[in-house]
């Protein structure tokens, strides 16, 4: 069976590259592009994994992944900051926030799904 990778993210071109990518290696990849939308859509989905986008509009990536957090269903899901934000403190900020883990765009096509994987095996771990 297919996992499930949701992608939370508003840029069409970033969200291209990772559907080709996941894809092209047998993930099943639905989209939103806005935070309301990819609460909605990870509640009804399940999804194995969500890459979630810190720079969204009207609900940034933080107050996203704490408001998926508070979904009993989606509590041991991992969610994977993917984004720009590269500052001192971006990282814990998104880990504060209940983001697994941290993944800097721009992405390399390289080793994209290797790191994708590796988040996948440690909820098989868990």
């Amino acid at each position: 069976m297919k996992k499930k990778i949701l992608v939370i993210e508003d840029n069409e071109q970033n969200l291209y590259l990772v559907r080709y990518i996941l894809e092209g290696c047998g993930y099943e990849v639905f989209s939103a592009m806005d935070g309301k939308t990819g609460i909605e859509l990870a509640a009804s989905l399940l999804p194995d994994l969500i890459l979630l986008d810190i720079q969204l509009p009207l609900m940034d990536g933080y107050a996203v992944a704490r408001r998926l957090r508070q979904t009993p269903d989606l509590v041991e899901t991992p969610i994977i900051a993917v984004t720009s934000y590269a500052m001192p403190g971006d990282k814990e900020k998104a880990l504060e926030s209940g983001c697994k883990g941290y993944i800097e765009k721009p992405i390399d096509p390289e080793t994209f799904v290797l790191q994708v994987e590796n988040y996948l095996d440690e909820k098989r771990e868990a």
